[in-house]
C-alpha cells in the first residue's frame, strides 16, 4: 500500500498555535490541500496533515498539526508539542486580543516544546486590512525581540500561505542538515540515514517509530 507520498528524506513535525478563530485550520488545509472552508468549524481536539516539498534535491515532509485554541482542550499539550521542530504562531490582524494573547502562547511553548524549535510569528487574515487592527511594524517589533521570523498571510486567498510554511521548513532543514554536518553523520549513505527524527534531540526508539504509526491512522 506504500505510495510515493512514503518516500522522503526528512520528516519534520509543524504545530500550529493561537486563539481559536485566528484560521489555524484553514491555514492547514490551503497549504496541504488548498482548500479553504468559510464555514470551517473550530477544531474539537488536534488533527494533523502532511505535504512534502523540495529543498536541495531532498524531499522534506511536513505534518503539520493544528489544534483547538479553546482553553479547555491545552490538557493535550505535552503531548502535543512532544517531537516539533517548527511551530506558526498565528493571530488575526483585525483581532488585537489575539495578538495580545501571543505571548502567553509563546511562553506555553517555550515550556513544553524543544528550546531549539524553530518558531514564526503569522498574522492571518492579511485580506482584511480595511479592518486591520495589529500595525505591521508591531508585530514585527515584536518578531525581532523575540527572535522570531515573521510574516503575513491570507488563508481566503492564498497570500504568503505557500511562503510561511516553506521558509519555516526550509529554515528547520538547514538547522537540521548543519547539525548532521557537524554530528559527522553524513559518511554514512545508508538509505536510512538522512530519514530525521522529527523531535530534536532523537528521542527513544519508541518515540521514533511514532511518526509512521500517525501517518496510517
Amino acid at each position: 500500500m506504500g505510495n510515493r507520498d512514503d518516500e522522503y528524506d526528512f520528516l519534520f513535525k509543524v504545530v500550529l498555535i493561537g486563539d481559536s478563530g485566528v484560521g489555524k485550520s484553514n491555514l492547514l488545509s490551503r497549504f496541504t490541500r488548498n482548500e479553504f472552508n468559510l464555514e470551517s468549524k473550530s477544531t474539537i481536539g488536534v488533527e494533523f496533515a502532511t505535504r512534502s516539498i523540495q529543498v536541495d534535491g531532498k524531499t522534506v515532509k511536513a505534518q503539520i498539526w493544528d489544534t483547538a485554541g479553546q482553553e479547555r482542550y491545552r490538557a493535550i499539550t505535552s503531548a502535543y508539542y512532544r517531537g516539533a521542530v517548527g511551530a506558526l504562531l498565528v493571530y488575526d490582524i483585525a483581532k488585537h486580543l489575539t495578538y495580545e494573547n501571543v505571548e502567553r502562547w509563546l511562553k506555553e511553548l517555550r515550556d513544553h516544546a524543544d528550546s531549539n524549535i524553530v518558531i514564526m510569528l503569522l498574522g492571518n487574515k492579511s485580506d482584511l486590512r480595511h479592518l486591520r487592527a495589529v500595525p505591521t511594524d508591531e508585530a514585527h517589533a515584536f518578531a525581532e525581540k523575540n527572535n522570531l521570523s515573521f510574516i503575513e498571510t491570507s488563508a481566503l486567498d492564498s497570500t504568503n500561505v505557500e511562503e510561511a510554511f516553506k521558509n519555516i521548513l526550509i529554515e528547520i532543514y538547514r538547522i537540521v542538515s548543519q547539525k548532521q554536518l557537524f554530528d559527522g553523520s553524513a559518511h554514512d549513505d545508508s538509505p536510512g540515514n538522512n530519514v530525521v527524527d522529527i523531535s530534536v534531540p532523537p528521542t527513544s526508539d519508541a518515540q521514533r517509530s511514532r511518526p509512521q504509526c500517525c501517518q496510517n491512522l
